[in-house]
């Protein structure tokens, strides 16, 4: 016997849905927000494939509540899930499908010659993490309906009548015990939808939210499909070439489809799939499209060069993609993403694939259409020629120990801790108040960043002046980052940077103008959850000696109508009529204060916004506030 007392009956073994519960993370990436949501996108990942193979033309998804958690349902009018005898196990293949791993249709390719599924665990992980789970098939003139429960058949499968259609609809309530939500994340949910109606040209896709005792219906079709996602990611940005579209199918396993276009402005946005399912980091085929681009833009360029025609040899792949919108779809057999969540495509022969598709077509389409060539040549030179005015003012400022190193400006009162996670760091606006909260602070893990008046815009600016704006060289500097291609959201300082600013007009202008920067510069700070705006009080209501604080107005009603209106009232109009305890206890306190965190849950409707508010074209910038006008609810005059 071991002496240390490990032995085989130290060995326990979880099959399948037991091994899920045990270890959700593992199957959905969380048990928080993402992972919810993602049991969802599993279902409905199952009836999109059913699109992809011709075979579903509507689907509908319904979210309700029941007994204070959320429950959704799928529907689809593809084939229906099989409901016949597997021989070999002596099941049917739903129950098979729904209870046992690594089960499935879409391993042979001859059911789904592409699906978003690849390891045969979807709909089991729904099931093993779902208090309950009902199966409803439309197959074969009969209507067939099971229930499972946390992974198991709670009954019987069931014929319950007679029907002339076909399809699946699955209704799943997520197991309270397992998550430590319980509400779908509307946006999340719908910007998914409306995704996928744009990757199905012709697909009906029907989003009903009846929470809340009314039904909330949004209908989502694409006639376009990639152009019209094209004109919703640009959103109001101006277009500086016309969009150029490739869609190929280059064998019997692979599809590649793109388009892409350059407008006025400095960043790139590019939104990827593999098997309509988006792939938040990208992955094989985003690099082969990169690779492509830059080699087709450049060859482009050497051949004017040598014709001689006007032209720049001295162009990076960076350059080739400032001012570019893309969207770039991929339909193949047998992906490999890494991870169960599918945010990245591992498939190595993909990047060739794409690289030498897209390099062909866009050489192809450059040459035969001179005039857009010459817009995207004169867009790639300016921006390899700003790269280059910012590499030099770069260059300056690390001479300066602006950027990096270990010297910190003396403007920041830094804490003593040094353990990230258990630090953060204020930026607040204007050294009234900067004054207040250092004294106010707890200094072991609180550090503050006076700004003196509002920062760089740096939506309308180049590398060069961002390079050189001192305010974005403090924050840089403290945060401990690095920019650009030296950021490393790693050796962030702090895991909360908290944007302190007056609840006014010019607060609010200036946490617009941060978040910009960071989500231009620094947006791995806001993906990690690090980035908070603090919530001031906006009244101070006081009898005698009992003081309470207001956040809102109808928080102010309320302690008015609890000292029968005879209280006196103060608004705060900046930061620095707080005195430091005051401070503290409103707004700095962990124990007391309310912080918003910063996250982006639609990331193209954020990046329309930021370049329509903070962007060149100021004609759409006063269309837009004159339309949103009356939603304002608040403004400090």
């Amino acid at each position: 016997m071991d002496e240390d007392g490990y032995s085989a009956k130290d060995i326990i073994v979880l099959s399948g849905p037991q091994g899920v519960r045990k270890r959700p993370a593992m199957y959905i990436g969380s048990t928080s927000s993402a992972g919810f949501n993602h049991l969802l996108y599993e279902v409905l990942d199952n009836s999109i494939d059913e699109a992809i193979a011709g075979f579903c033309t509507r689907i509908t998804v319904t979210l309700s509540e029941e007994d204070g958690i959320d429950v959704a349902e799928v529907s689809d009018n593809g084939r229906g899930i099989p409901v016949d005898i597997i021989p070999k196990v002596g099941k049917s293949a739903l129950e098979v499908i729904m209870t046992s791993l690594h089960s499935g249709a879409k391993f042979n390719n001859k059911i789904y010659k592409v699906s978003g599924g690849l390891h045969g665990v979807g709909l089991t992980v729904v099931d093993s993490l779902s208090e309950y789970t009902v199966v409803t098939i439309r197959k074969d003139g009969k209507e067939y309906k099971q229930t499972f429960s946390r992974g198991v058949p709670a009954g019987e499968l069931l014929v319950i009548g007679d029907t002339d259609q076909t399809g699946t609809t699955i209704r799943f309530k997520p197991d309270k015990e397992i998550f430590s939500v319980n509400k779908f994340d509307s946006i999340a949910v719908e910007e998914r939808v409306h995704d996928l109606a744009f990757l199905n040209p012709g697909l009906v896709i029907e989003l009903h939210d009846t929470r809340g005792g009314q039904d909330n219906l949004k209908h989502f079709v694409s006639e376009k499909g990639l152009v019209d996602f094209l004109e919703f990611v640009r959103g109001k940005k101006n277009e500086l070439t016309r969009p150029i579209t490739i869609q190929k199918q280059v064998s019997s396993d692979v599809k590649v489809e793109a388009v892409f276009q350059y407008v006025e402005d400095y960043s790139e946005e590019i939104v990827s799939f593999v098997n309509r399912i988006k792939t938040g980091e990208g992955g094989a085929h985003v690099t082969g499209f990169h690779s492509a681009l830059t080699r087709a833009i450049t060859g482009y360029i050497q051949s004017n060069k040598r014709n001689g025609r006007n032209g720049s040899a001295s162009v990076e792949g960076e350059d080739t993609r400032e001012g570019l919108v893309a969207i770039i779809s991929i339909l193949m057999q047998n992906p490999e993403f890494e991870g169960q969540t599918k945010e990245k495509l591992g498939n190595a022969s993909v990047k060739s694939i794409v690289d030498s598709t897209v390099y062909s077509e866009l050489s192809t389409y450059l040459e035969e259409n001179p005039g857009e060539a010459a817009k995207v040549l004169a867009k790639v030179q300016n921006a390899a020629e700003a790269r280059e005015s910012a590499r030099r003012a770069r260059d300056l400022a690390r001479k300066k120990g602006m950027f990096e190193g270990s010297v910190l400006s003396g403007k920041l009162a830094d804490c003593t801790e040094d353990d990230p996670e258990k630090t953060e760091i204020f930026i607040v606006e204007g050294d009234s108040a900067a004054g207040s909260s250092k004294s106010g602070r707890d200094r072991f893990y609180q550090a503050i960043l006076p700004l003196r008046g509002k920062v760089l815009n740096v939506e309308k600016a180049t590398d060069e002046k961002i390079f050189s704006n001192k305010e974005l060289h403090l924050m840089v500097t403290a945060f401990g980052t690095g920019i650009k291609e030296s950021f490393d959201a790693n050796k962030s300082r702090y895991h909360k940077i908290i944007f302190l600013t007056d609840a006014d007009v010019d607060g609010s202008h200036i946490r617009t103008l941060l978040l910009t920067f960071f989500y231009r510069y620094l947006r791995p700070l806001i993906d990690k959850g690090y980035v908070y705006i603090a919530q001031p009080p906006l009244y101070k209501v006081s009898k005698g000696k009992e003081v309470h604080y207001a956040y809102n107005d109808d928080e102010l009603n309320q302690r008015l109508k609890q000292f029968d209106g005879s209280a006196t009232v103060q608004r705060y109009k900046g930061l620095g009529e707080m005195n430091p305890e005051q401070l503290w206890e409103t707004t700095m306190d962990p124990k007391r204060r309310l912080l918003k965190r910063i996250t982006i849950k639609d990331a193209e409707l954020a990046n329309s916004i930021f370049s329509v508010l903070m962007g060149l074209d100021v004609v759409q910038r006063r269309k837009f506030l004159e339309e949103h006008s009356k939603d304002v609810n608040f403004l400090d005059v």
